[in-house]
């Protein structure tokens, strides 16, 4: 029998795919869940071409929309990463993606609370990453996480029983 397909931001596996050349590997989440899963990396930021290393990005309130900006060039990759997530989502539908564990605070990738600088200058953490806005719009019922939450027991036991129902098609 074969292992649910996952989809994983690739730093967590401890892939040095990060603005810095870094990672954030997590041990928590790799070791218990890596006999129970097959995992399917994606860094989108790497994957859009964004290269490593590479300036970092934020997000910030322009007029209604929330773009991901350069730190100080301020280039914009909104629309480049949006245009990215359509294709890399459906080729990951393809693929049986049965779950998703998201960096979490990360612009690109966080799943809640990331940062969002408004005009003010006022920074709150009421934002979502780009890449994973567009996860779940186009996977509403697919059991998605981020790293720091499965770090608890209950949480994570909870989330494999949603990515196995959901593989089963209970969902």
């Amino acid at each position: 029998m074969t292992l649910p397909r996952v989809g994983i931001s690739s730093c967590l596996l401890g892939n040095a795919v990060r603005w810095d050349g870094g990672h954030k590997r997590d041990p928590v989440v790799v070791e218990l869940l890596a006999p129970l899963v097959e995992w399917v990396p994606v860094c989108p930021e790497l994957e859009l071409g964004m290269g490593v290393p590479r300036e970092p990005v934020h997000l910030e309130r322009v007029g209604e929309e929330i773009a991901l900006l350069g730190n100080q060039s301020r280039a914009d990759w909104t629309l480049r990463m949006r245009a990215f997530a359509a294709p890399r989502l459906r080729e990951l539908a393809a693929r049986g993606l049965c779950g998703f564990v998201l960096k979490q605070s990360s612009p690109s990738c966080g799943l809640e609370r990331v940062e969002l600088r408004l005009a003010s200058g006022e920074v709150k953490r009421e934002a979502r990453g780009v890449f994973a806005a567009a996860l779940v719009e186009r996977f509403p019922g697919l059991p998605i996480e981020e790293e720091g939450r499965l770090h608890d027991p209950a949480l994570r036991e909870r989330w494999l029983g949603r990515v196995h129902a959901y593989r089963r098609g209970a969902v």
